[in-house]
């Protein structure tokens, strides 16, 4: 019996590992139902999905980064570019001034042959700034140009006083600092000269002050 079984058990086991073998990969393989392997796909794809998000991201704030530098790089351009600083042109207004103290009081005048106070000061303003000035001091404190207060003042700002009563502007002159402003003040007083908004006189009839070099051209060609 044995002897007839002997040459079947070889044959057997070889169909046995054969059998193994076929299941072998089967099992290996990492099979999923197919909820899961949906689940798997939708998760790869918001994996990707993301990655594709975040590039975007960060291409949109890479370009408002490149914007920004765009902006600060136009800025700089524009600053190197205007020539206008109001320090500047009202030490030059000033000193221009300063050098006319003495030049006479005269109705009308805007030379230097003789000054009425807005005329004085349209004359220094056309000169040393390039502006052109309203002639007259009821237009010129009408000028579209920022209201100073008192203890804001800065050289070169226009004082506006009402000499004559009732609040109506009849007198003007430059601040020049340290409560003092120089004007073409009247024939009796000697014309082109300096005085003090400290003085009672002044400090009761001053009625407002404008920044009228707020409004200089960027840039000023010297006359000099």
């Amino acid at each position: 019996m044995l002897a007839r079984l002997a040459p079947l058990v070889p044959i057997a086991l070889v169909t046995l590992l054969a059998g193994c073998a076929a299941q072998s990969p089967v099992s290996q393989q990492q099979v999923t139902d197919p909820v899961t392997a949906q689940s798997s796909i939708h998760a790869q794809s918001q994996t990707q999905g993301h990655g594709r998000s975040n590039s975007i991201a960060s291409a949109n704030a890479s370009s408002v980064f490149e914007d920004e530098i765009a902006t600060e790089n136009e800025l700089a351009r524009f600053s190197s570019n205007n020539a206008y600083q109001m320090p500047a042109l009202a030490d030059s207004i000033l000193e221009r001034g300063k050098s006319l103290i003495g030049t006479r009081y005269r109705t009308g005048g805007s030379t230097e042959k003789g000054f009425d106070c807005s005329g004085f000061i349209g004359y220094l303003f056309r000169e040393e700034a390039g502006m052109t000035l309203p002639r007259s001091t009821r237009e010129m404190i009408n000028v579209k140009a920022p209201l100073v207060a008192r203890n804001s003042l800065k050289p070169g700002d226009l004082l506006f006083f009402s000499t004559r009563g009732r609040g109506r502007v009849s007198h003007a002159a430059i601040y020049l600092g340290d409560d003092q402003f120089i004007h073409s003040s009247s024939h009796r007083s000697g014309g082109v000269r300096i005085d003090s908004l400290d003085d009672a006189y002044w400090s009761k009839t001053f009625i407002e002050a404008k920044r009228a070099l707020a409004m200089a051209p960027t840039t000023v060609i010297s006359r000099k």
